[in-house]
């Protein structure tokens, strides 16, 4: 049965909530969430010690629809490669840094609570 977008949304959240918690407690220090632009939304925006990170987080119950970062095409990664462009664009004060783009894909139990929480480090990228 298909999720109504209200409960898409909540369940989202959910995992960016997660996500941000799992970062954090391996020293990410948090600087924006759902940051909107023309070119996209950005989930989360990190830091990494000097290393900005663009975070995009995908949320699944379970693996039976494929694993959650599979959620994430070759149009997808492109609107997050030009969203952080942007967000770049629009805060000079990160002009000179390093930035890459990171997957975290959260699985949940059917209860609810995390199963797994797998991080891809610099996954999304210019050919």
């Amino acid at each position: 049965m298909a999720r109504s977008s209200d409960t898409r949304a909540a369940f989202g959240r959910a995992g960016e909530r997660h996500t941000r918690l799992y970062l954090e407690a391996r020293g990410y220090r948090f600087v924006a969430a759902n940051w909107r632009c023309r070119a996209g939304e950005l989930d989360l925006v990190m830091r990494d010690g000097a290393e900005l990170v663009f975070v995009e987080v995908k949320t699944r119950t379970g693996d039976w629809a494929g694993h959650a970062s599979e959620a994430v095409t070759s149009i997808k990664a492109s609107r997050v490669l030009d969203a952080a462009e942007a967000f770049i664009a629009a805060h000079p004060e990160f002009d000179d840094d390093v930035w890459r783009c990171d997957i975290v894909a959260v699985t949940l139990a059917r209860d609810g609570l995390v199963s797994a929480v797998d991080h891809f480090v610099n996954a999304i990228y210019e050919d």
